[in-house]
């Protein structure tokens, strides 16, 4: 079978890539369950993992540690396979606060969230993809291994609608109601429906288009494909597939049986608690759930109706919930698609974290009666359960964490840079010297300035969000173009701070967690830690690592670590650099190389509708 994946690139493998292709290939092809690519920062190890893609020729989701990696990984998957179906699958809220109760106080905190329309088109897009082609690469967060909706249920909800198919207007006009759209009368948003006569307009949850489909004496005569912002006709189908707006989704017979079982469990809850003389959480029960359920039977739909998603789904209690893992395919009972897993070391620990964290929370609601137990099962998955629904798996890190360690059968190190770049020199100052008076922040001013005066960028990395916005303060105040990243500010907006921190909008980027990982930011030549010394999480040998890494695209890239002493984690860092240096200057002398920085197109991440709009 010919390959479905369409791998473009200016460039070949050099460097380490082509004997890592090499070797991974052949590992996945002997069908090896883990495997690792120990790639250095700048040694190309996206574009080793499209080639395997390419290869291996199945959907390919790839999971990042956050939103913001997860957005660099989604442009560049995109420009590598601009024929082929690439996604971003992430959390959606631009604020979320879940549900909570705190019983020392007798604080209930009810959910509050805001959800950002163009990443749940993206979300959309993802599901729609994997329900329609095979040649689909998805990347997304962790936010993947959550509960989603039924997959056979978002299909079984989907409308076909042909040319020349007979339907009756009113029938048409109740599928797209219990599908969930809404209908419109003024502008038509997302996930919404306008009918004027004969006419349907309908815009899909995925796209910034809208199909007009036109009915003569009861037969759908014609289907055009509109641009949302001009309203010109695009092309004009034969077939168009409408999927639902949500992804929980259920027809009227699940929710009936739903219903059912929601009060069988409410009974046999009530009459545990009222045993117990759990009154109060008895009554509050009773109350939620009933209005939940008047909410299901008159809209289909409640607020919260996730935690339902048990009844709904017709599952046993402790059953997996359907993540976005349950839309990819499966062959002969097993995964039938490749994970790769980027920066592993980090990703790993958050995707067995999430459980955890979350049942505690609602355990608590449970027990004071805030919800029923069957919420418990609206949750991540288990990390047990991740395990069982992926297939093959790449892990692509420069530290690999223990997991990769242990559970990789082949573990592949690509530490050459095809640019001949050399990790950068690294200098250890004092936190505060006695001696001239003078502390990091003056140090790293005068470092900056320099760099600034050369139109060269500079990252500094500090210990607390709070530390990181101080400083940032005081830097403008000096007179510098500067700004700060971490993860209170919203997802659209880490992205165009990126690529503003590119462009030479501001000089200086601030920073905590954000600018460790997998960030591709060749103008910088400065990485500047503080407090290098405080030994911990954050100051760890794989953070430091991470962190000097951000430097290592430049040829004129310097990593200033200022603390007061070595910890154990920053010398097994600096050796660690020594040896790859070593390693690659020897490279560079054997093939006559000279060192360039790498170069990289400065483009918008997201192909978003108010882009085009500006357009």
């Amino acid at each position: 079978m010919s390959g479905v994946f369409q791998l473009q690139s200016n460039y070949k493998p050099a460097g380490d890539q082509p004997e890592a292709i090499k070797k991974l290939s052949a590992g996945l092809e002997s069908g090896l369950r883990y495997l690792t690519l120990l790639g250095v920062t700048g040694s190309g190890k996206t574009y080793t993992a499209a080639n395997l893609i390419a290869k291996y020729n199945k959907p390919t989701l790839v999971i990042a540690p956050n939103k913001t990696l997860a957005a660099q990984l989604y442009r560049e998957y995109k420009n590598f396979f601009p024929h082929n179906a690439v996604h971003y699958f992430v959390s959606y809220y631009d604020y979320y606060q879940p549900e909570a109760y705190l019983p020392i106080t007798d604080t209930y905190i009810d959910k509050e969230a805001m959800i950002n329309q163009e990443i749940d088109r993206l979300r959309h897009g993802a599901t729609t993809a994997l329900m329609t082609r095979r040649d689909v690469i998805i990347v997304a967060s962790v936010s993947c291994i959550y509960n989603l909706g039924v997959p056979t249920s978002y299909l079984a909800a989907s409308l076909v609608l042909e040319k020349g198919q007979t339907i009756v207007r009113s029938d048409l006009l109740k599928q797209l109601v219990s599908m969930q759209f809404e209908r419109s009368l003024g502008n038509l948003e997302r996930g919404q429906f306008r009918v004027r006569g004969d006419v349907f307009e309908i815009r899909p949850m995925s796209e910034n288009i809208y199909y007009r489909l036109e009915l003569k004496d009861q037969e759908i005569e014609a289907i055009s494909v509109i641009d949302n912002v001009k309203q010109n006709i695009l092309e004009d189908l034969k077939e168009i597939m409408i999927f639902p707006p949500k992804h929980f989704v259920s027809t009227k017979p699940q929710i009936e049986a739903a219903i059912k079982n929601i009060k069988a469990e409410l009974k046999d809850r009530l009459a545990y608690f009222k045993k117990e003389g759990l009154l109060l959480e008895a009554e509050r029960l009773s109350r939620r759930t009933k209005y939940d359920i008047e909410m299901m039977q008159s809209l289909g739909y409640c607020h919260g109706i996730e935690n339902y998603s048990r009844h709904l789904a017709g599952k046993l209690s402790g059953d997996a919930p359907d993540s976005l893992l349950a839309y990819f395919p499966w062959k002969d009972g097993q995964p039938d698609f490749l994970t790769i897993i980027d920066e592993s070391h980090i990703t790993i620990p958050q995707i067995r974290g999430m459980y955890n964290g979350d049942q505690a929370r609602k355990k608590t609601l449970v027990q004071y009666g805030w919800r029923l137990p069957s919420a418990l099962d609206n949750r991540p998955l288990k990390f047990s359960e991740f395990e069982k629904r992926i297939g093959q798996v790449l892990f692509t890190t420069a530290t690999p964490g223990d997991f990769e360690k242990n559970n990789s059968a082949l573990i592949v190190e690509q530490v050459i840079r095809p640019t001949g770049l050399i990790d950068p020199e690294i200098e250890v100052r004092p936190v505060f010297d006695k001696k001239t008076n003078y502390s990091q922040i003056n140090d790293v001013i005068l470092e900056v300035e320099k760099r600034s005066r050369l139109k060269e960028r500079s990252i500094i990395n500090t210990l607390t969000k709070k530390q990181a916005e101080d400083l940032h303060a005081y830097l403008k105040e000096q007179g510098l173009k500067s700004n700060f990243l971490h993860s209170d500010i919203k997802t659209l907006e880490r992205t165009e701070i990126l690529k503003g921190f590119r462009e030479g909008d501001f000089d200086v980027l601030i920073g905590v967690n954000l600018l460790r990982e997998g960030l591709d930011l060749p103008e910088v030549t400065l990485v500047a830690i503080l407090d290098a010394d405080r030994e911990g999480f954050l100051r760890s040998e794989t953070s430091l690592m991470q962190t000097m890494g951000r430097a290592a695209r430049n040829v004129k890239g310097k990593i200033i670590l200022y603390a007061n002493r070595q910890t154990d984690s920053m010398k097994k860092a600096i050796k660690e650099v020594e040896r790859r240096r070593k390693k690659q200057l020897a490279y560079n002398l054997k093939n006559n190389i000279t060192p360039i920085n790498i170069s990289k197109k400065i483009e918008e991440f997201f192909d978003l509708e108010e882009n085009s709009e500006k357009k």
